[in-house]
Protein backbone atom coordinates (compact mmCIF):
# COMPACT_ATOMS: atom_id res chain seq x y z
CA UNK A 1 0.00 0.00 0.00
CA UNK A 2 1.19 3.54 -0.83
CA UNK A 3 -0.18 6.17 1.53
CA UNK A 4 -0.85 9.42 -0.33
CA UNK A 5 -1.81 12.43 1.79
CA UNK A 6 -3.11 15.60 0.16
CA UNK A 7 -3.01 18.77 2.26
CA UNK A 8 -5.65 21.30 1.25
CA UNK A 9 -9.08 20.79 -0.31
CA UNK A 10 -9.27 23.76 -2.62
CA UNK A 11 -9.52 23.42 -6.41
CA UNK A 12 -6.03 21.99 -6.79
CA UNK A 13 -6.01 19.64 -3.81
CA UNK A 14 -9.41 18.26 -4.76
CA UNK A 15 -8.28 17.62 -8.34
CA UNK A 16 -5.06 15.93 -7.19
CA UNK A 17 -6.80 13.71 -4.63
CA UNK A 18 -9.61 12.50 -6.89
CA UNK A 19 -7.33 11.76 -9.83
CA UNK A 20 -4.69 10.03 -7.71
CA UNK A 21 -7.33 7.84 -6.07
CA UNK A 22 -8.93 6.84 -9.33
CA UNK A 23 -5.71 6.03 -11.14
CA UNK A 24 -3.80 4.37 -8.28
CA UNK A 25 -6.34 2.41 -6.24
CA UNK A 26 -5.91 -0.83 -8.22
CA UNK A 27 -2.19 -0.63 -7.61
CA UNK A 28 -2.30 -0.03 -3.86
CA UNK A 29 -2.69 3.73 -3.68
CA UNK A 30 -4.69 4.99 -0.67
CA UNK A 31 -5.50 8.70 -0.70
CA UNK A 32 -6.37 10.88 2.29
CA UNK A 33 -7.42 14.51 1.87
CA UNK A 34 -6.91 16.93 4.78
CA UNK A 35 -8.75 20.23 5.22
CA UNK A 36 -9.32 22.52 8.20
CA UNK A 37 -12.88 23.17 7.03
CA UNK A 38 -15.63 20.70 6.05
CA UNK A 39 -16.80 23.20 3.43
CA UNK A 40 -15.50 23.34 -0.14
CA UNK A 41 -14.86 27.00 -0.87
CA UNK A 42 -15.42 28.28 -4.41
CA UNK A 43 -12.73 30.94 -4.32
CA UNK A 44 -13.81 32.17 -7.75
CA UNK A 45 -17.04 33.35 -6.13
CA UNK A 46 -15.76 34.99 -2.94
CA UNK A 47 -16.45 38.46 -4.31
CA UNK A 48 -20.07 37.38 -4.79
CA UNK A 49 -20.22 36.22 -1.18
CA UNK A 50 -18.78 39.57 -0.09
CA UNK A 51 -21.59 41.27 -2.01
CA UNK A 52 -24.13 39.38 0.09
CA UNK A 53 -25.23 36.79 -2.45
CA UNK A 54 -26.46 33.40 -1.23
CA UNK A 55 -24.49 30.71 -3.06
CA UNK A 56 -24.56 26.92 -3.08
CA UNK A 57 -22.96 25.27 -0.07
CA UNK A 58 -20.77 22.30 -1.06
CA UNK A 59 -19.42 19.99 1.62
CA UNK A 60 -16.08 18.33 0.94
CA UNK A 61 -17.52 14.91 1.74
CA UNK A 62 -20.26 15.43 -0.87
CA UNK A 63 -17.74 16.49 -3.52
CA UNK A 64 -15.58 13.43 -2.73
CA UNK A 65 -18.46 10.94 -2.55
CA UNK A 66 -17.69 7.87 -4.66
CA UNK A 67 -14.07 8.88 -5.32
CA UNK A 68 -12.42 6.51 -2.84
CA UNK A 69 -10.68 9.44 -1.12
CA UNK A 70 -10.77 9.44 2.70
CA UNK A 71 -11.44 12.86 4.25
CA UNK A 72 -9.84 14.07 7.48
CA UNK A 73 -10.86 17.42 8.95
CA UNK A 74 -7.97 19.03 10.78
CA UNK A 75 -5.66 22.01 10.90
CA UNK A 76 -2.14 21.29 9.66
CA UNK A 77 0.31 22.43 12.34
CA UNK A 78 3.52 20.96 10.98
CA UNK A 79 5.22 18.62 8.52
CA UNK A 80 8.17 16.36 9.29
CA UNK A 81 9.56 15.34 5.86
CA UNK A 82 12.24 13.13 7.44
CA UNK A 83 9.71 11.09 9.42
CA UNK A 84 7.12 11.34 6.62
CA UNK A 85 4.51 12.68 9.01
CA UNK A 86 1.97 15.49 9.10
CA UNK A 87 1.01 16.91 12.50
CA UNK A 88 -2.59 18.06 12.91
CA UNK A 89 -4.27 20.04 15.65
CA UNK A 90 -5.21 18.04 18.71
CA UNK A 91 -2.08 15.93 18.48
CA UNK A 92 -3.16 13.72 15.59
CA UNK A 93 -0.39 12.52 13.28
CA UNK A 94 -0.79 11.23 9.72
CA UNK A 95 1.97 9.15 8.16
CA UNK A 96 2.55 9.34 4.41
CA UNK A 97 4.62 7.77 1.67
CA UNK A 98 3.79 10.55 -0.81
CA UNK A 99 2.56 14.01 0.04
CA UNK A 100 0.74 16.64 -2.03
CA UNK A 101 1.09 20.16 -0.62
CA UNK A 102 -1.93 22.13 -1.85
CA UNK A 103 -2.46 24.62 0.97
CA UNK A 104 -2.49 27.61 -1.37
CA UNK A 105 -1.51 31.12 -0.37
CA UNK A 106 -2.72 33.77 2.04
CA UNK A 107 -2.86 37.53 1.79
CA UNK A 108 0.49 39.28 2.07
CA UNK A 109 0.12 41.30 5.27
CA UNK A 110 3.52 43.01 5.14
CA UNK A 111 1.92 46.46 4.84
CA UNK A 112 1.27 47.70 8.40
CA UNK A 113 -2.32 47.23 9.54
CA UNK A 114 -3.43 44.78 6.83
CA UNK A 115 -3.42 41.79 9.16
CA UNK A 116 -5.31 43.63 11.89
CA UNK A 117 -7.75 45.87 10.04
CA UNK A 118 -8.30 44.74 6.42
CA UNK A 119 -10.82 42.21 5.18
CA UNK A 120 -9.20 39.42 3.17
CA UNK A 121 -10.23 36.53 0.92
CA UNK A 122 -8.09 33.97 2.70
CA UNK A 123 -11.18 31.83 3.30
CA UNK A 124 -14.96 31.84 3.04
CA UNK A 125 -15.30 33.36 6.50
CA UNK A 126 -13.39 36.46 5.41
CA UNK A 127 -15.84 37.17 2.58
CA UNK A 128 -18.81 36.53 4.89
CA UNK A 129 -17.40 38.94 7.48
CA UNK A 130 -17.10 41.68 4.84
CA UNK A 131 -20.69 41.07 3.69
CA UNK A 132 -21.93 41.35 7.27
CA UNK A 133 -20.05 44.62 7.79
CA UNK A 134 -21.43 46.17 4.60
CA UNK A 135 -24.96 44.91 5.19
CA UNK A 136 -25.12 46.87 8.43
CA UNK A 137 -23.48 50.02 7.04
CA UNK A 138 -25.76 52.75 5.73
CA UNK A 139 -23.15 55.10 4.26
CA UNK A 140 -19.44 55.65 3.92
CA UNK A 141 -16.49 54.56 1.79
CA UNK A 142 -15.33 51.04 0.98
CA UNK A 143 -11.68 50.85 -0.08
CA UNK A 144 -10.54 47.99 -2.33
CA UNK A 145 -6.75 47.82 -2.41
CA UNK A 146 -5.31 46.11 -5.49
CA UNK A 147 -5.98 46.74 -9.19
CA UNK A 148 -5.64 43.16 -10.40
CA UNK A 149 -8.53 41.06 -11.62
CA UNK A 150 -9.70 40.16 -8.09
CA UNK A 151 -9.69 43.81 -7.06
CA UNK A 152 -11.66 44.88 -10.14
CA UNK A 153 -14.20 42.07 -9.70
CA UNK A 154 -14.64 42.97 -6.05
CA UNK A 155 -14.95 46.72 -6.59
CA UNK A 156 -17.59 46.36 -9.30
CA UNK A 157 -19.52 43.68 -7.41
CA UNK A 158 -19.61 45.74 -4.21
CA UNK A 159 -20.52 48.96 -6.03
CA UNK A 160 -23.46 47.22 -7.72
CA UNK A 161 -24.65 45.47 -4.55
CA UNK A 162 -24.26 48.47 -2.21
CA UNK A 163 -25.10 51.59 -4.26
CA UNK A 164 -25.45 53.63 -1.06
CA UNK A 165 -21.73 53.21 -0.40
CA UNK A 166 -18.81 54.91 -2.11
CA UNK A 167 -16.33 52.37 -3.54
CA UNK A 168 -12.72 53.43 -4.14
CA UNK A 169 -10.27 51.16 -5.97
CA UNK A 170 -6.62 51.83 -5.18
CA UNK A 171 -4.00 50.47 -7.57
CA UNK A 172 -0.24 50.83 -7.85
CA UNK A 173 -0.60 50.68 -11.64
CA UNK A 174 -3.44 50.75 -14.12
CA UNK A 175 -6.27 48.35 -13.22
CA UNK A 176 -6.57 45.39 -15.63
CA UNK A 177 -3.16 46.33 -17.03
CA UNK A 178 -2.62 42.72 -18.18
CA UNK A 179 -5.54 42.95 -20.63
CA UNK A 180 -5.55 44.26 -24.18
CA UNK A 181 -6.64 47.88 -24.73
CA UNK A 182 -10.22 47.11 -25.83
CA UNK A 183 -11.02 44.72 -23.00
CA UNK A 184 -9.36 47.03 -20.48
CA UNK A 185 -11.35 49.99 -21.80
CA UNK A 186 -14.58 48.02 -21.38
CA UNK A 187 -13.69 47.23 -17.75
CA UNK A 188 -12.91 50.90 -17.13
CA UNK A 189 -16.26 51.95 -18.60
CA UNK A 190 -18.02 49.44 -16.37
CA UNK A 191 -16.29 50.83 -13.29
CA UNK A 192 -17.30 54.37 -14.22
CA UNK A 193 -20.89 53.26 -14.86
CA UNK A 194 -21.07 51.64 -11.43
CA UNK A 195 -19.53 54.65 -9.73
CA UNK A 196 -16.23 53.03 -8.74
CA UNK A 197 -13.63 55.72 -8.11
CA UNK A 198 -10.26 54.54 -9.43
CA UNK A 199 -7.03 55.90 -7.98
CA UNK A 200 -4.11 54.48 -9.93
CA UNK A 201 -0.39 54.97 -9.26
CA UNK A 202 -1.29 54.94 -5.57
CA UNK A 203 0.63 53.22 -2.77
CA UNK A 204 -1.04 52.31 0.52
CA UNK A 205 1.47 52.52 3.39
CA UNK A 206 -0.82 51.75 6.32
CA UNK A 207 -4.29 50.38 7.01
CA UNK A 208 -6.08 51.85 10.02
CA UNK A 209 -9.31 50.64 11.68
CA UNK A 210 -11.29 53.34 9.87
CA UNK A 211 -9.03 54.54 7.05
CA UNK A 212 -6.06 53.88 4.78
CA UNK A 213 -2.98 56.04 4.67
CA UNK A 214 -1.34 56.68 1.29
CA UNK A 215 2.23 57.44 0.40
CA UNK A 216 2.63 61.19 0.81
CA UNK A 217 0.38 61.34 3.86
CA UNK A 218 -3.10 61.45 2.32
CA UNK A 219 -5.75 59.59 4.31
CA UNK A 220 -8.97 58.03 2.95
CA UNK A 221 -11.61 57.30 5.57
CA UNK A 222 -13.12 53.84 5.15
CA UNK A 223 -15.90 51.83 6.79
CA UNK A 224 -14.24 48.70 5.38
CA UNK A 225 -10.98 47.99 3.56
CA UNK A 226 -10.64 44.90 1.34
CA UNK A 227 -7.04 43.90 0.62
CA UNK A 228 -6.39 42.09 -2.68
CA UNK A 229 -2.85 43.39 -3.28
CA UNK A 230 -0.62 40.34 -3.19
CA UNK A 231 -0.32 36.88 -1.66
CA UNK A 232 2.37 34.58 -0.28
CA UNK A 233 2.68 30.98 0.80
CA UNK A 234 2.27 29.76 4.35
CA UNK A 235 5.36 29.79 6.57
CA UNK A 236 4.61 26.09 7.16
CA UNK A 237 6.55 24.97 4.07
CA UNK A 238 9.64 26.98 4.93
CA UNK A 239 9.53 25.86 8.55
CA UNK A 240 9.36 22.22 7.42
CA UNK A 241 12.62 22.67 5.50
CA UNK A 242 11.33 22.66 1.92
CA UNK A 243 13.14 24.83 -0.58
CA UNK A 244 10.89 27.85 -1.13
CA UNK A 245 11.06 31.04 -3.19
CA UNK A 246 10.87 34.63 -1.93
CA UNK A 247 7.10 34.28 -1.49
CA UNK A 248 7.32 31.02 0.49
CA UNK A 249 6.08 28.88 -2.40
CA UNK A 250 7.64 25.42 -2.69
CA UNK A 251 10.09 25.30 -5.60
CA UNK A 252 9.31 22.27 -7.77
CA UNK A 253 10.94 20.35 -10.60
CA UNK A 254 9.47 19.66 -14.03
CA UNK A 255 7.16 16.97 -12.63
CA UNK A 256 5.96 19.28 -9.77
CA UNK A 257 8.00 17.51 -7.08
CA UNK A 258 9.78 19.55 -4.42
CA UNK A 259 13.38 20.09 -5.53
CA UNK A 260 14.53 19.39 -1.96
CA UNK A 261 12.10 16.56 -1.10
CA UNK A 262 11.06 14.62 -4.25
CA UNK A 263 8.47 12.52 -2.39
CA UNK A 264 6.46 15.72 -1.95
CA UNK A 265 4.46 17.33 -4.76
CA UNK A 266 3.39 20.96 -4.55
CA UNK A 267 0.55 22.31 -6.67
CA UNK A 268 -1.48 25.43 -7.33
CA UNK A 269 -0.69 28.74 -5.66
CA UNK A 270 1.55 26.98 -3.12
CA UNK A 271 4.08 26.00 -5.82
CA UNK A 272 6.67 27.99 -7.75
CA UNK A 273 6.19 26.30 -11.13
CA UNK A 274 8.56 27.25 -13.96
CA UNK A 275 7.44 27.12 -17.57
CA UNK A 276 9.16 28.37 -20.76
CA UNK A 277 7.49 31.78 -20.29
CA UNK A 278 8.52 32.10 -16.62
CA UNK A 279 7.11 31.21 -13.21
CA UNK A 280 3.34 30.69 -13.22
CA UNK A 281 1.21 33.12 -11.26
CA UNK A 282 -1.53 31.86 -8.98
CA UNK A 283 -4.89 31.28 -10.65
CA UNK A 284 -7.41 28.47 -10.70
CA UNK A 285 -6.79 28.31 -14.45
CA UNK A 286 -3.28 27.07 -13.82
CA UNK A 287 -3.92 25.47 -10.44
CA UNK A 288 -6.34 22.73 -11.46
CA UNK A 289 -4.01 21.43 -14.19
CA UNK A 290 -1.17 21.19 -11.65
CA UNK A 291 -3.44 19.19 -9.36
CA UNK A 292 -4.51 16.87 -12.16
CA UNK A 293 -0.89 16.41 -13.22
CA UNK A 294 0.28 15.63 -9.68
CA UNK A 295 -2.54 13.12 -9.24
CA UNK A 296 -1.56 11.36 -12.44
CA UNK A 297 2.16 11.53 -11.63
CA UNK A 298 1.56 9.94 -8.23
CA UNK A 299 -0.37 7.12 -9.87
CA UNK A 300 2.55 6.64 -12.27
CA UNK A 301 4.95 6.38 -9.34
CA UNK A 302 2.73 3.85 -7.57
CA UNK A 303 2.87 1.74 -10.74
CA UNK A 304 6.65 2.11 -11.01
CA UNK A 305 6.59 4.59 -13.89
CA UNK A 306 8.53 7.83 -14.29
CA UNK A 307 6.33 10.94 -13.97
CA UNK A 308 6.10 13.12 -17.06
CA UNK A 309 6.99 16.82 -17.01
CA UNK A 310 4.21 19.35 -16.53
CA UNK A 311 3.37 21.67 -19.43
CA UNK A 312 0.88 24.53 -19.34
CA UNK A 313 -0.24 27.59 -21.29
CA UNK A 314 -2.76 30.25 -20.29
CA UNK A 315 -5.95 30.63 -22.28
CA UNK A 316 -8.07 33.51 -20.96
CA UNK A 317 -8.65 36.21 -18.34
CA UNK A 318 -12.35 36.14 -17.34
CA UNK A 319 -13.57 39.06 -15.21
CA UNK A 320 -17.06 39.67 -13.86
CA UNK A 321 -18.09 43.33 -13.61
CA UNK A 322 -21.05 42.95 -11.30
CA UNK A 323 -23.89 40.58 -12.14
CA UNK A 324 -24.89 42.39 -15.34
CA UNK A 325 -21.59 42.66 -17.19
CA UNK A 326 -18.28 40.87 -17.70
CA UNK A 327 -15.26 40.92 -19.97
CA UNK A 328 -13.14 38.05 -21.25
CA UNK A 329 -9.64 38.60 -22.61
CA UNK A 330 -8.23 35.67 -24.58
CA UNK A 331 -4.48 35.30 -24.18
CA UNK A 332 -1.42 33.52 -25.51
CA UNK A 333 0.25 30.73 -23.56
CA UNK A 334 2.39 33.27 -21.68
CA UNK A 335 -0.75 35.22 -20.59
CA UNK A 336 -0.16 38.17 -22.94
CA UNK A 337 -3.37 39.38 -24.63
CA UNK A 338 -4.56 38.25 -28.04
CA UNK A 339 -6.90 40.33 -30.18
CA UNK A 340 -9.95 38.25 -29.25
CA UNK A 341 -12.18 39.30 -26.36
CA UNK A 342 -15.82 39.16 -25.23
CA UNK A 343 -18.08 41.59 -23.42
CA UNK A 344 -21.67 41.90 -22.25
CA UNK A 345 -24.14 39.00 -22.37
CA UNK A 346 -21.80 36.48 -23.97
CA UNK A 347 -19.07 37.35 -21.50
CA UNK A 348 -21.49 36.94 -18.57
CA UNK A 349 -22.42 33.44 -19.78
CA UNK A 350 -18.78 32.55 -20.35
CA UNK A 351 -17.69 33.76 -16.91
CA UNK A 352 -20.49 31.85 -15.19
CA UNK A 353 -19.47 28.71 -17.06
CA UNK A 354 -15.89 29.24 -15.88
CA UNK A 355 -16.90 29.82 -12.26
CA UNK A 356 -19.12 26.73 -12.19
CA UNK A 357 -16.81 24.40 -14.11
CA UNK A 358 -14.69 23.03 -11.23
CA UNK A 359 -17.60 21.35 -9.43
CA UNK A 360 -18.80 19.76 -12.67
CA UNK A 361 -15.23 18.78 -13.55
CA UNK A 362 -14.81 16.93 -10.23
CA UNK A 363 -17.92 14.88 -11.00
CA UNK A 364 -16.49 13.93 -14.38
CA UNK A 365 -13.08 13.27 -12.86
CA UNK A 366 -14.53 10.73 -10.43
CA UNK A 367 -15.89 8.84 -13.44
CA UNK A 368 -12.68 9.14 -15.44
CA UNK A 369 -14.35 11.46 -17.95
CA UNK A 370 -12.45 14.69 -17.36
CA UNK A 371 -12.30 16.51 -20.74
CA UNK A 372 -9.25 18.36 -21.98
CA UNK A 373 -11.29 21.57 -21.98
CA UNK A 374 -11.60 21.38 -18.19
CA UNK A 375 -7.85 22.00 -17.96
CA UNK A 376 -8.37 25.47 -19.41
CA UNK A 377 -11.89 26.58 -18.57
CA UNK A 378 -11.14 27.21 -14.90
CA UNK A 379 -9.72 30.61 -14.13
CA UNK A 380 -9.25 32.84 -11.14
Amino acid sequence: MTRIVVLGAGYTGMAAAIRAARKSRRHGGRVTLVSASPRFTERLRLHQTAAGQRLADHSIEDVLAGSGVAFVQGWVEGIDPQAHEVRLGGGRVLAYDKLVYALGTVTDVSVPGVGEHAFRYDDHAGAVALAERLRSTRQGTVVVAGGGLTGVESATELAEAYPRLRVVLLSRGRPCSMMGPRARAHAERAMRRLGVEVRQDTQVVKVLPDAVELEGGERIDSVATLWTAGTRGLALAREAGFTVDARDRIVVDAALRSVSHPDVYSVGDAAAVSQPFGVMHGTCQGGIPTGLHAGGALADEVRGRTPKPFRFGYFHQPVSLGRKDAVIQFVRADDTPRKGWLRGRWAIMYKEMVSGSPIHSFKLLKRGLIPAAALKLSSG
